[in-house]
């Protein structure tokens, strides 16, 4: 009995689809099934796909695909179709896809397969019905998709492994999940799901060469499908016994290939038996390859966040050892987006004369080469202080050196060059570049500081009863714009209680916040931290933590929680790196050391020059004043007091040669304080009563100190005189005892 006559009689045909000539050849049995004449032919491609439903026909490219990468049979159930669109039979096709290798090099495949005609359960019957098409085939492709989407947000290798574990898949769904990847000859384990911790003991750096199915999906590419423990044990008979203790019915091992290497292996594990249909099979190689890019995705992510950790880390200077008298707290933050590097920083240098120096400062731009013009920058500053130059010095030759580092080296003449994206990079990498800086020397024994300031926003002083100032200071150009630049010094002194706050810009005006606004913000957090304290003996009094705290708030209140180096998994409200250093002189009254048996509430003073060539600080003096007394009692005097000083600041300005030098100074319990200010300058002139007529524009300075202030005098100092007005707070806040004021001689 010839081959054709036994298909014929089982109602089965032979076809073979010859993918480069475009050709079907069906025999006498295969062309009836299709609704054909019972005789041999050679159909076109597209005759032949007329007579599939539409669906199932997108169905073939797919399992033809997948068969061919793991070199199993094409299996397939098909619905047949007449020339009216009725379906009129159902077949399965089992084919074998061949490569044909053409002469130009191109390959194509030639399926040989059967079809046979399937026998449809009847309405009545418990017929189990095969779930390919349908629902089954909706409830896939959702699946996909779901799964696509989850993986492609996992960030890190961990958050892809709990994304696989958690994956349901359509009518199967496995109890055991493992990832393996490769180090060097040996098999490692990534992760793994369903397990005890300890169970991968014996996975681990397994042979590439040991007789185990993840092993051998790794040498040669192709999945392994194991139906049954039956056919674990007959193909992988040396490892069998280590999977046997897992009690599962069913196994499959994947490769996990990106753009054609292979990175690893997955298993999934049943405890059900499954068949692994052609439908099973395309569903878990479809994850197997988003998997395989999920984790190669993460692995540079986390090999670029290690990177940029490490090189923030290395460049990050440690606080060094304690200052008696003085505690210090600092924070970066890099950028939210690229390699999360930039050209922030901040340094703590000893110096020889026994005092330190704070820097901080800001290299422009968020790449690679602001972090390593960041770095040259912070060790030549470091080399500039340790030399014992003076702060106005150190800025003066940091900028120099930033201009010649900047500056872009002359190139040979070649024809080829200076076009491309290489040319381009490196005229980028070239080309000029400033930096920021603020730098302030202090002398622990007393507090004073001496800043000098490089285009940098202005330090920020909060006293110990949590009075929050800016502290205007006098600045130049930032480093690098102009090589020879004059950087003028500042000199204040930090009261014992009193914090510095030194930042950048990108603790402002991140989030969305312009410098007023950003100020705003920070100046909240600042005074609010007064009131979060701990009370003395239940850990507030430690001054580490009051400023680690303090440092935590205001990085928090850009993006989330912080860390000196690490950012986390952070709302990314961050345009710009973010660094911050804090000092604070240590006081009893701050929390600081032991504190007071009866605690006396600190004076508030500032102190703030305004030069005849800068007249428009006295803006900023009529600005000290009022912030300093943001709750005082009476909003009039403040006004008073605020008149009184600009009076006094101009007529200086207008009537002198010098500088104004003004310090104000508020002293006392609330709602009974003393605001003293005075304004010194260097001229011998007293100031006297005029009597300006009704259009005039000046001469009511002596007038208007009659009229609003408590008292008020002219005191000679060597080489000049200074003008001084008290005020005495009146009105008294809720909840305090009636006190007298205190009367000029207090």
């Amino acid at each position: 009995m010839r081959t054709e006559d036994v298909l014929a009689a089982i109602a089965t045909g032979l076809w073979r689809w010859d993918n480069a000539s475009g050709t079907v050849t069906l025999d006498g049995e295969a062309a009836r099934l299709l609704g054909l004449p019972a005789e041999p032919v050679v159909l076109p491609e597209a005759a032949a796909r007329a007579r599939f439903h539409p669906v199932d026909w997108n169905e073939i490219n797919g399992i033809v695909n997948l068969a061919v990468a793991e070199g199993t049979l094409a299996e397939a159930r098909l619905r047949i179709m007449d020339e009216d669109g009725r379906v009129l039979r159902t077949v399965r096709s089992r084919s074998k896809p061949v490569e044909n290798r053409t002469a130009d090099g191109r390959v194509d495949y030639e399926l040989i397969g059967t079809i046979q005609e399937i026998a449809e359960p009847q309405p009545g019957t418990t017929a189990a019905h095969t779930p390919i098409t349908g629902d089954w085939r909706r409830s896939r492709e959702a699946f996909l998709l779901d799964a696509g989407r989850a993986l492609a947000e996992a960030r890190s290798t961990a958050e892809v492994l709990r994304v696989a574990a958690s994956l349901s898949m359509p009518g199967f769904s496995p109890d055991g999940l493992a990832v393996f990847g490769m180090e060097g000859d040996q098999l490692s384990v990534i992760g793994h799901h369903g397990h005890a911790p300890g169970d991968e003991g014996p996975f681990s750096a397994m042979a590439l060469d040991t007789d185990y199915p993840a092993a051998e999906v790794v040498r040669t590419g192709r999945a392994i499908y194991l139906p049954t423990p039956e056919d674990y044990k007959r193909r992988f008979p040396v490892t069998w016994p280590l999977a046997r203790r897992f009690d599962r019915a069913s196994w499959a091992f994947l490769p996990l290939i990106v753009a054609g290497r292979t990175l690893g292996a997955w298993m999934a594990a049943f405890k059900h038996p499954v068949t692994f249909s052609p439908d099973e099979r395309s569903v878990l190689t479809t994850v197997a390859r988003m998997l395989a890019q999920a984790l190669q995705r993460a692995g540079v992510a986390e090999s670029e966040r290690e990177l940029t950790t490490g090189l923030q880390r290395s460049m990050m200077p440690q606080l060094g050892p304690d200052i008696p008298g003085m505690t210090i707290a600092a924070r970066y933050v890099p950028t939210g987006g690229g390699l999360q590097v930039g050209g922030d920083w901040y340094d703590v240098i000893p110096l020889p004369s026994g005092r330190f120096a704070l820097v901080i400062g800001d290299v422009q731009g968020h790449d690679v080469r602001a972090a390593g013009l960041m770095g040259q920058l912070r060790i030549a500053v470091r080399a500039y202080a340790s030399e014992g130059h003076r702060p106005d010095a150190v800025l003066s030759r940091a900028s120099r050196f930033l201009a010649g580092l900047c500056s872009a080296p002359a190139r040979d003449e070649d024809p080829g060059a200076g076009s491309g994206p290489d040319a381009d990079a490196d005229a980028d990498f070239g080309s000029p570049r400033f930096a920021t800086c603020l730098y302030v020397e202090c002398d622990p024994r007393t507090g004073t500081l001496e800043i000098a300031r490089a285009g940098h926003p202005d330090p920020v002083v909060r006293m110990a009863d949590g009075t929050v100032l800016m502290r205007p200071t006098a600045g130049g150009l930032p480093l690098g714009i102009v090589p020879d630049t004059d950087y003028p010094t500042t000199r204040f002194a930090l009261e014992p209680g009193e914090t510095l706050m030194l930042c950048t810009d990108g603790l402002i005006e991140t989030g969305g916040h312009d410098l007023d606004t950003g100020w705003a913000r920070l100046r909240a957090i600042l005074e609010s931290d007064a009131h979060d304290r701990a009370a003395p003996g239940e850990g507030g009094g430690d001054a580490d933590n009051h400023l680690e705290r303090l440092a935590d708030l205001l990085v928090q209140a850009v993006h989330g929680p912080s860390s000196h180096h690490t950012t986390g998994p952070l709302a990314d409200r961050r345009e710009d790196d973010i660094a911050v250093v804090l000092l604070c002189r240590e006081s009893p009254s701050c929390g600081c050391g032991t504190p007071a048996e009866h605690p006396v509430r600190p004076a508030r003073r500032t102190m703030l020059t305004v030069a005849q060539a800068e007249p428009a600080r006295i803006a900023g003096a009529r600005r000290q004043v009022r912030e300093l007394l943001h709750d005082w009692a009476d909003a009039e005097q403040v006004d008073s007091a605020v008149l009184m000083v600009s009076e006094m600041v101009t007529n200086v300005l207008v009537h002198t040669d010098g500088d104004a030098l003004l310090v104000a100074e508020a002293a006392g319990e609330r709602g009974v304080r003393r605001l003293r200010v005075e304004v010194a300058d260097a001229s011998d002139e007293l100031p006297h009563k005029r009597h300006p007529g009704e259009m005039a524009s000046s001469g009511r300075g002596v007038l208007l100190m009659e009229m609003l202030a408590d008292a008020w005098g002219v005191d000679p100092r060597g080489e000049g005189k200074s003008i001084w007005f008290e005020l005495y707070e009146r009105a008294k806040p809720d909840g305090d005892e009636d006190r007298e004021a205190p009367g000029p001689a207090d």
